[in-house]
């Protein structure tokens, strides 16, 4: 499933050829995706404006002049195609089959400045869904959603509030998304790899007696927000069945350092640790014994 860089990339990609724009047309080919469209679905698109798009964890967030919101959930197949004054294409050269068939276009979006914005999800695990924008925090999808990793809302006080006194190892209460929101398996295999954080250590291990974050506490909020903004600029990891908008492949993942290395040496200088793989809650979790303690 796209993470929050890969989601991050899309919207980068996509917010020249909507914001500004009206939905002059909408096609909608199916009744569901994962869940039903909202009733009137293309209806209630149709004539408006897309007034700003946003991210919300690993969902895209199109604001209308309707005072709705468009909200967009990849799932695991999930992509967006844009195509400006002409039929639909799949655009920039493909290492690997994405299954972005036409077949699969469930969604077009006919823009008034001429660009065509089509969604397409082969296994249809992504959802759309219609919210008021005063309700939009308060809703199913972000009610019980926690901070934003990325920006200043994260850092080594919060991570301290969030985990005091919290025996969960400390992966999967990074994972959790009701604490951050947006977090993945691939960057918080990532981000405890640069900190020299195990995996399984106590989450309440970074809170000292007094209820104060530790160093690592402050390093590990740190290097979240690196690992994150530098895998947005590097365009995404797009694993498996992700793709910028553009076609073209992210290549963050040429940057891992220890997800998917099971049985590679350890990147770190000096060093003789063997990247080493564990499963977590049903999860792979990438990790070196000698530099995670």
């Amino acid at each position: 499933m796209p993470e929050l860089p890969e989601v991050e990339t899309v919207r980068r990609g996509l917010e020249p050829a909507m914001v500004g724009a009206r939905l002059s047309k909408v096609i909608q080919r199916r009744p569901d995706l994962r869940f039903p469209f909202p009733e009137r679905f293309a209806d209630r698109l149709e004539g408006q404006e897309v007034t700003a798009l946003g991210r919300r964890a690993k969902y895209l967030l199109a604001d209308l002049s309707s005072g709705e919101v468009l909200v967009m959930h990849l799932g695991m197949s999930g992509r967006f195609l844009v195509a400006q004054e002409g039929p639909r294409v799949k655009p920039g050269a493909f290492h690997h089959e994405h299954g972005a068939l036409a077949t699969h276009d469930h969604v077009v979006f006919c823009l008034s400045n001429g660009f065509t914005v089509t969604y397409n999800d082969a296994r249809r695990f992504g959802f759309m869904d219609l919210v008021p924008r005063p309700e939009i925090e308060s809703c199913r999808h972000f009610k019980d959603m926690g901070i934003e990793p990325l920006g200043n809302a994260l850092s080594g006080e919060t991570i301290a509030q969030l985990f005091v006194g919290k025996r969960t190892p400390l992966k999967a209460a990074l994972l959790d998304q009701r604490l951050i929101a947006g977090l993945g398996n691939i960057y918080v295999c990532e981000a405890l790899f640069r900190t020299g954080l195990h995996p399984e250590a106590a989450a309440g291990s970074l809170v000292t007696a007094k209820g104060k974050p530790t160093a690592k506490a402050h390093r590990l909020a740190e290097v979240i927000r690196d690992v994150l903004n530098e895998a947005v600029e590097a365009g995404g990891s797009t694993l498996r069945d992700h793709a910028k908008v553009d076609g073209s492949l992210g290549y963050f993942q040429h940057a891992f350092r220890v997800y998917d290395r099971e049985g590679e040496p350890c990147v770190t200088p000096g060093c003789k640790g063997t990247v080493t793989r564990l499963v977590q809650a049903g999860r792979s979790t990438f990790y070196c014994p000698s530099c995670q303690r």
